[in-house]
């Protein structure tokens, strides 16, 4: 393995073209990058990114792997709550390349968001979570010993212990290979998941290791983009970005 919805609520939330992003983000210049993550109280995930802790929040750009890839923006937000961690995650683009039709495919063969989470740099352990445009995921837990891995899937994947997900896309419909403008991935992964990851769930002013990635399959050519630059795998652990998270 190489990595491992409802309406648009906000039209300002957007301002987006086929090519890019009309308002600026937040640049990551660092060979790691950090990010400070901002608490928040529960909310309902839409796909709309409606909760007004989002717009309290600043974007963060991935950069593009591939000089002469697809040229996409993707950009993220992540937040933390007493019950897990929320993310947001939104690229432009203008095929939907996506066919699978099910949860715990290969997903990164097919137009991806990804999320890595490593909570305790003294195991090398991490939870990778992937979705697709289609609003299906892949939630693993990854042991990676000396960069031999495979992901586990969860047990008892049910009641507090699963994610909640919802994608929309703009400029086009939701079904594989339509014309559109881009694609957003709101999505929550409950502390109950990650167990039994060390620092789980997070204190203010502890930090996680991380790293956010996006995939895209358009015209049959493979883009990639990254938080914090790894080389081949995305599985370098050791290269990932930090989270620190804060109670304001």
């Amino acid at each position: 393995m190489r990595c491992a919805a409802s309406l648009i609520g906000l039209i300002a939330l957007w301002l987006m073209t086929p090519t890019g992003y009309s308002v600026g983000v937040h640049a990551q210049d660092e060979e790691r990058p950090r990010l400070s993550v901002k608490p928040t109280g529960d909310f309902e995930i839409t796909g709309a990114a409606e909760d007004a802790s989002w717009q309290k929040t600043e974007w963060t750009v991935l950069r593009r792997r591939q000089a002469d890839g697809h040229p996409y923006d993707t950009r993220f937000k992540m937040l933390h709550s007493p019950t897990g961690v929320y993310f947001l995650m939104e690229g432009t683009d203008r095929k939907l390349t996506a066919s699978m039709n099910d949860d715990f495919l290969d997903l990164w063969n097919e137009d991806v968001f990804e999320v890595f989470l490593w909570t305790d740099e003294r195991y090398p352990m991490y939870f990778e979570y992937e979705i697709s445009p289609l609003n299906h995921e892949l939630p693993i837990m990854v042991p990676n010993f000396g960069g031999q891995f495979l992901g586990w899937r969860p047990w008892h994947y049910e009641r507090d212990r699963l994610t909640q997900k919802a994608t929309i896309t703009m400029g086009g419909p939701k079904t594989p290979n339509a014309s559109i403008q881009g694609w957003r991935a709101e999505f929550f992964i409950p502390y109950t998941l990650l167990k039994p990851l060390q620092n789980v769930p997070p204190a203010p002013g502890m930090r996680w290791r991380a790293n956010f990635y996006r995939m895209d399959y358009d015209e049959g050519k493979r883009t990639q983009w990254e938080w914090a630059r790894v080389g081949e795998s995305f599985h370098q652990y050791e290269k990932f970005g930090e989270l620190l998270f804060v109670d304001r």
